[in-house]
């Protein structure tokens, strides 16, 4: 058997959980049930915990009952004996402390099974080990001692495993491997680990295994290491004012880092402190165990105090002051508004005015006064009219910021009807009063708006004005009287009256009684009647301050008469020479209306006697007739066919149309084969003059086309250098565009290859603006000049001669490209002139005068100047 010493220790006041068995048979399948000796005072749970069953105080002496264990199926009984000390609760010295080991021995009794003795397995039985934490040592502290009743015959080795011995957090247990005994190395934290769950082994020198393993359960006892812990330091609630007692308002809560199944971790709650104090200092009150904060005390008004500050004080060991540790936490409870004052007007009674015929403007502005919180539907005012407005004219808005009530004019008043108004005014808020809350005299009031007279438009009735009248009246004609109404009857004013429109310029109204007379004659059709109504406005205004007016409009509806004889429709038309195979349809355009209009009468004159010979005209119906040729033959041309036209006016008009027919040869189709010659034949005077007038333009843009080019050549043969011969710095290269023709063009003009100053003689230029790179003036040579019609043979000698002189001449540029030839030509019998060589361009000549020429020569002057050098 295994024997497992260990040590009880109890408080004195209040014994729950006492000590914990554990009875395991060999075969570890039997069941047992356990009791106590002492029933009144201890209880033993089916898993072997023993409990107090009542609370009871311990004498100094020790105290022992007995615990009794029995198989449920054998019948066989063990007992124990449990010893209790009366000690303070656990301290650090105590743990200190090495008590004796006990040993807790459940003896076994043999039974019989059959007549027989049955052998039964050896087991540990080793109860959980309580161990507090936080211990002081000295370390390692020893525990128990773990024994087999084998090692008197057998040398064991003694080991444990598990979490805090060899695996993580290791080695906080350590077992001595001979004697057993079981130790801890430094203090435990509850906090971290609650429980170790160990298993010890027991193993003979060589390794074998000698019993089997065992749990020991070590549970690490808490103490009172942790103070409360709130989960916010500043909790916000908020509760409505007025509210009754027991209301709730919010609820706080502390953590305990201890056990919260001991007295360390339970907690308990209690206000230290109200700010402000009024109306009561213990306005709240807090459930010591859940934290819920109530109101105690009616009186909340948060127009006094809307704001309580609380301090909360949560504290362990179930509150206890001296043992306990506390914390404390600030609730801040807002008092909240309820609509408990109503608004009150600051007046009885307002004043204000209006213009009459005015809307949308500010009349009056109510002024009123809450106690709630500013901009809270229970603050916000309503404003009512509750009589004094039938008609529903005014209407009363209400101001965001201010709260006022804002009386305006939505519908116009008049000044003749209504002088003065008293509206009765009711105000509310958007929220219903608070129970039990009343409206006082104060939230009425009474408006009064006077209604100030203006000066009103005077106005036309009626407007428009309708009238009939027939067309064709006269001038001077009276046709009715189109007057104005003054709406201010309370004013002494006049009214004067003029025409503002008249299209047709028909009419004209008298300024003082607004008599409407004709001035010309009435035309239904007129292009400014627009069916058969004609519209003239005109104005009337008073001479109030300010002076105002009005509009009318007079619409005369004129009656046709038979004034507008019926015309032919189309003027011109087409047909062949012969009657077959068209005819000519026509129309009547009359511009009347019936009855004034068709059915018409269509014939032909009398005179001249051709037209009856040559057309018979026949009516197809009251408005259509058809105009053929009477004659089989009628040359093509245009004739003019007169044709008389009657309405059916009372009494009838008619009139002589002329219709220019347009006779043409006609192909098989009844086309027209040569209607542009008679077309071209029948121009009227406005074609003529369209086709003269593009001939002309077109003539003069010709005439100005060769004048531009006669002006573009006159200015390039007149072209001269545009900058100053001082400023020019480039050489004078006179530029020939003209070129001959070849030898077979003999009109050409040898003078152009002479040097290019005989154009312009040195002697018109002026002093002193001569150019350094110019030629110095000497006497001219005399150059050869050929006659006006020379020989093509000549041109070869005349070439040389000229060349000649140029190498004599002192004054010639020193390069030839001046001598600009614009002759060319082929098959020339003056040969190649490349094979010209000037005769003295080997000899010697004096080139001095090229240092007169300026800078651009200086390099030419130094290579051949300066004598044999």
């Amino acid at each position: 058997k295994f024997i497992l010493r260990y040590m009880f220790i109890f408080t004195c006041l209040k014994i729950y959980k006492v000590i914990s068995l554990k009875f395991s048979n060999c075969n570890g399948k039997r069941k047992v049930q356990y009791e106590s000796s002492e029933p009144a005072d201890f209880k033993v749970d089916e898993d072997g915990m023993v409990y107090a069953v009542r609370s009871f105080p311990l004498s100094s002496e020790h105290s022992k009952f007995l615990i009794y264990a029995q198989d449920k199926e054998t019948q066989e009984k063990w007992q124990v004996a449990v010893k209790l000390s009366l000690k303070p609760t656990f301290t650090e010295e105590a743990v200190k402390e090495s008590p004796e080991v006990e040993e807790i021995v459940f003896p076994r009794q043999a039974a019989k099974h059959n007549g027989y003795l049955q052998r039964q397995k050896r087991d540990w039985v080793i109860p959980p080990i309580n161990l507090p934490e936080n211990s002081r040592g000295p370390f390692p502290q020893e525990l128990v001692r773990i024994r087999s009743d084998r090692d008197k015959n057998l040398s064991l080795r003694y080991s444990v495993t598990g979490p805090g011995a060899d695996q993580p957090p290791t080695g906080i247990f350590i077992i001595n491997p001979i004697s057993g005994q079981l130790s801890v190395t430094k203090p435990l934290d509850r906090e971290l680990i609650a429980r170790f769950h160990l298993r010890a082994h027991a193993v003979d020198i060589n390794g074998n295994q000698v019993e089997n393993p065992i749990d020991i359960v070590i549970n690490v006892i808490d103490m009172n290491d942790n103070r409360p812990e709130f989960l916010h330091q500043v909790w916000n609630g908020t509760v409505p004012e007025g509210s009754k007692p027991g209301t709730y308002v919010m609820t706080v809560t502390a953590i305990d880092a201890d056990d919260p199944n001991a007295l360390n971790g339970m907690l308990r709650y209690r206000i230290l402190s109200q700010a402000p104090s009024t109306p009561s200092p213990n306005m709240f009150t807090i459930n010591n165990e859940t934290g819920d904060i109530i109101t105690v005390a009616a009186g909340l008004d948060r127009e006094k105090v809307q704001q309580y500050t609380l301090i909360i004080q949560a504290t362990d060991m179930e509150g206890n002051p001296t043992y306990g540790l506390s914390n404390t936490a600030t609730a801040v409870i807002t008092v909240t508004d309820v609509n408990d004052n109503p608004p009150e007007f600051t007046a009885m009674t307002f004043y204000g005015e209006v213009p009459e015929n005015r809307v949308d403007i500010i009349v009056a502005n109510l002024t009123v006064t809450d106690k709630d919180q500013p901009h809270t539907p229970a603050w916000n005012a309503v404003y009512k009219i509750s009589g004094g407005d039938p008609t529903g004219r005014f209407a009363i808005h209400t101001d965001p910021n201010s709260n006022d009530g804002l009386v305006t004019v939505v519908k116009p008043i008049d000044f003749e009807t209504n002088r003065m108004f008293v509206l009765t005014v009711a105000a509310e808020n958007q929220v219903p009063l608070a129970k039990g809350i009343q409206h006082p005299p104060q939230s009425t009031a009474t408006v009064s708006v006077t209604v100030i007279d203006v000066n009103e438009n005077p106005y036309f009735a009626p407007n428009p004005k309708i009238i009939r009248q027939e067309e064709g009246l006269h001038a001077g004609t009276m046709l009715t009287t189109f007057t104005a109404q003054d709406p201010d009857r309370y004013m002494q004013q006049n009214i004067r009256y003029t025409k503002l429109s008249d299209p047709a310029n028909w009419l004209k109204i008298d300024p003082v009684n607004g008599h409407i007379t004709t001035i010309a004659v009435l035309d239904r059709e007129s292009p400014n009647v627009k069916n058969n109504i004609y519209n003239a406005t005109f104005l009337a205004s008073d001479n109030g301050i300010p002076p105002m007016s009005g509009t009318g409009t007079l619409q005369i509806y004129l009656l046709d008469i038979n004034d507008n004889a019926p015309q032919v429709l189309p003027q011109e038309a087409e047909t062949c020479e012969t009657p077959d195979p068209n005819s000519i349809n026509i129309t009547a355009l009359d511009y009347d209306i019936d009855p004034n209009a068709g059915p018409f009468a269509f014939d032909l004159p009398l005179s001249p006697v051709t037209i009856k010979r040559n057309w018979t005209i026949t009516r197809l119906n009251g408005d259509f007739a058809q105009l053929n040729l009477k004659i089989k033959f009628l040359e093509a041309g245009i004739y003019e066919v007169p044709i008389i036209i009657t309405d059916s006016g009372n009494p009838p008009k008619s009139n002589i149309s002329i219709l220019r027919v347009k006779v043409c040869q006609c192909d098989s189709n009844g086309d027209c084969t040569d209607v542009d010659r008679i077309v071209g034949a029948g121009l009227g005077t406005g074609a003529i003059i369209a086709i003269l007038l593009c001939i002309i333009i077109l003539l003069i843009l010709v005439l100005m086309f060769v004048v531009w080019m006669k002006r573009r050549d006159k200015e390039r043969q007149a072209k001269q250098l545009l900058i100053d011969p001082e400023d020019d710095v480039r050489d004078n290269i006179l530029k020939y565009d003209e070129e001959g023709g070849g030898e077979e063009d003999q009109d050409y003009d040898l003078s152009q290859l002479q040097q290019p100053d005989t154009v312009e003689p040195d002697a018109i230029k002026p002093v002193g603006i001569r150019r350094l790179d110019e030629r110095p003036i000497h006497a001219e040579p005399q150059y050869p000049v050929r006659s006006a019609a020379p020989h093509p043979g000549d041109i070869g000698d005349f070439i040389n001669e000229g060349l000649k002189a140029a190498d004599n001449d002192p004054t010639a540029p020193p390069y030839d490209s001046l001598l600009v030839f614009d002759y060319e030509g082929s098959g020339s019998t003056a040969g190649s002139l490349s094979s010209l060589n000037s005769s003295s361009s080997g000899g010697e000549q004096d080139y001095d005068y090229l240092n007169d020429w300026g800078p651009r020569f200086k390099k030419l002057a130094d290579m051949y100047g300066g004598g044999d050098d």
